[in-house]
This record gives C-alpha cells, structure tokens and sequence, in this order.
C-alpha cells in the first residue's frame, strides 16, 4: 500500500508518518509539504531516514501535484489551522481559502486521477458558533463546564459537540473552509468512485509541536511558561476559565489505518476524534500544571473578546467507539509531559517556530 500525507513536515503530519512507519513498516509513504511554517523543515531530515520521500510543492499549484506518483491513499494534514487566520493581519481571507479549500480540491482531483481514497483530517471548528457559545455553563475548579439542568441545542450534550449539531455559519472563515472541503469531498468520492473519509479532530497537540497564541495552545502556554514569557488569559473574564479537549496524533492512526481497510459504504463517513470530555483542560488549569512542574509564573489578564471565542469547546468522541471501536489512548498529562520534556530539550522552540 502507498500512502501520501500532504503537510508531512508539520506536527500532525509528521506524527502521523512516524506512527505508520512504526506500526506498519511495509508501507510506503511519500509527503508532500511546501515549508512555510517556520520549524517544519527540521522534520525533514528525520523523516528522510525513515525512508520516507518528500516533494517540496504547494497544493494550490496543479502542476507540483503532477510530478507525484500515484498512491492508494492520500492524508489530507496540510491547512491553515487558526481560527484566526484571515481576519488577523497576518493572512488574507484569500489565502487562507486557497490554501484550505483551494488545496483540497487539488487533491481531489489528484484522488480522481489516481483513484486513490481520501482521508481529510477535520477540525472541531465546523460547528456553529451560536449555538455553542449559548450553553450555559459553571466555573467548577477554574474551568467552565456546562449547566446540567439545561435544555442543550441537539448534538450538544455534556458529553460534548457531537456529529449532529449545526455546521451552519458563522464558523469562521477557517471553519467554513474545513466545512466546504468536507463537503467536496463526499460529493469527489461518491461522483467519481473513491472512498472518503472525515475526521473531525479536537485539538491536538504534542511533542514538538509548533504553538502559537492562535493554535498549537498547549505547547504554546508550556513552551512560554517554562521561559517565563509573558502570558495572558484573553476573554471571559480574563481568568482562563475556558476549555478545549486535547488529543496525540498518533492516536489517529490506529483508526486511519483501519479505515483505508473499510468500506465507506458500510460506515458513517464522518466522525468526531477527540480527547473528550476525560481528556480536556482549562487554561487555568494548565497553568497551575506548569506551576507544579516549573515553579510561579504571573499571568496577565485581558478580559476584551476576541472574534470566534467560544467558552467550552469539547467533542462528543461516544459515536466513534460506537462506529469505529475507537477511544484515546494517551491520556492528557501524559500529553502535557512530552510537551514538557522537548520545551526543556529545545528552550528556543518558541523562537524557532515563530516567524
């Protein structure tokens, strides 16, 4: 079986290709990835001598798509992934849709060709804002959790955002890229005879893994606690109240490598992937983690909003036990603790990353 991860230099990708090497060393992989992000060629080498081939291309250009050999299954890791992007200044709105969408429907295109199947890694940010940010919730412990006795939105429970609730504007432009690119894809692989597959990730984070303020935040916040960089908690209140589940990589590629062995037609083609409700965590919280391990560090408080800031972001992961016999392996301290680890190893990380 050939396989292509497009994004490979990236943290997910890489993780991904690491974890495919070492579970099936038969396979073969090759990567696609065009090294905008500052950090990601140091994955280059390693990956290399893993006997993993890497084309230097972009996915908006047709043209560096046409000098790959065709595959049997492509891994879609390569987006911009913050919520952010496109009303930040720092991208555009256009770039931010010709790299997510615009990209996606290159490889679909390549997946038409090649009739090779087609695994999109989504996002939790496909969901509507409105409804999310309606719930009513409780600071418990320094985190938000939802009101028990509450009359939920469908697909909101306390057990999370599950597959049925709205994906209905707004979600922001990142969001509304993922949904557009979740939508080709179902329409590609049903016109044109391939097999797709979508898988809505919560955050994921991990060993060397490239954190922003805007995405990557658990191996920001540790990254920057651990140098003592200055830190603040943005919105509701400014007391870092708000949550977000956390999930490795590497827990995707047990289901990934078994839904390239799966009929798209015998299985529901979306599913949530996430930490869930066992595996998520404030930032307040984090916090007081970082002071266990690496002693006080003060930080700030901006209680103004910001665009697309929801207070309680967790996804019902119950449909993909129930699908795909699927449950996170990696528990999140055990997360938070490699994060660690490499932070010490690399204590310019954040400097490396940024651009």
């Amino acid at each position: 079986m050939k396989i292509l991860i497009t994004g490979i230099a990236g943290f997910v990708g890489s993780n991904l290709a690491r974890e495919i090497r070492n579970k099936r060393p038969d396979v073969s992989i090759i990567g696609l990835d065009n090294f905008i992000r500052p950090g990601s060629e140091n994955n280059r080498h390693e990956l290399k001598a893993l006997g993993i081939k890497i084309f230097h291309g972009d996915l908006r250009n047709r043209s560096d798509l046409e000098t790959l050999p065709s595959v049997d299954w492509v891994i879609d890791a390569a987006a911009n992934p913050s919520v952010l992007a496109g009303v930040d200044g720092k991208t555009s709105s256009l770039q931010l849709i010709e790299h997510n969408l615009g990209g996606t429907i290159q490889l679909l295109e390549y997946c038409k060709t090649n009739q090779a199947g087609f695994i999109l890694l989504s996002t939790s940010r496909v969901y509507s804002i409105p409804g999310i940010s309606s719930i009513q919730v409780e600071s418990k412990a320094n985190a938000f959790s939802p009101l028990e006795n509450q009359e939920f939105p469908e697909g909101i429970s306390r057990y999370g955002v599950a597959e049925n609730f709205s994906t209905m504007a707004p979600v922001s432009l990142y969001g509304a890229s993922k949904v557009a690119s979740e939508t080709l894809a179902l329409e590609y692989g049903s016109t044109f005879g391939f097999p797709v597959w979508i898988n809505r990730c919560g955050v994921l984070a991990g060993r060397g893994q490239f954190g922003r303020p805007d995405q990557g935040i658990f191996s920001y916040w540790i990254n920057a606690y651990l140098g003592k960089q200055p830190l603040k908690y943005i919105g509701f209140g400014g007391k870092g109240n708000q949550v977000r589940d956390c999930l490795h990589p590497k827990d995707l590629v047990p289901l990934i490598l078994k839904q390239m062995v799966s009929d798209s037609e015998s299985y529901e083609q979306i599913c949530n992937f996430s930490g869930g409700v066992e595996n998520s965590m404030s930032l307040a919280q984090l916090s007081d983690w970082c002071k266990a391990q690496c002693g006080t560090h003060k930080i700030g408080s901006d209680p103004a909003m910001r665009a697309f800031d929801i207070p309680w972001m967790v996804l019902d992961n119950r449909k993909a036990k129930q699908v795909w016999d699927w449950e996170p392996k990696t528990p999140i301290n055990d997360i938070l603790k490699e994060i660690l680890d490499h932070a010490k190893e690399h204590p310019d990380w954040l400097e490396l990353s940024t651009p």
